[in-house]
């Protein structure tokens, strides 16, 4: 794992293509923005277990020629 430290405002990329942005900190809890292209799902993590426990394909649907 990856521990990194990130204040109000900055940002980390991953792979170039995803942009995580610290939009607000306060007490105990941390707000992000994420930038990624459609084609990548972003999920919070209680979601994907979800799914997963229901075996849900949670990726984003591929559009229609």
């Amino acid at each position: 794992m990856l521990v990194l430290s990130r204040k109000h405002g900055e940002s980390i990329i991953i792979e170039g293509d995803v942009k995580v942005h610290v939009i607000e900190v306060r007490n105990n809890v941390v707000r992000f923005g994420i930038e990624a292209p459609q084609e990548i799902p972003v999920h919070r993590s209680e979601i994907c277990d979800r799914l997963r426990a229901n075996k849900t394909d949670f990726s984003v649907p591929k559009e229609k020629s």
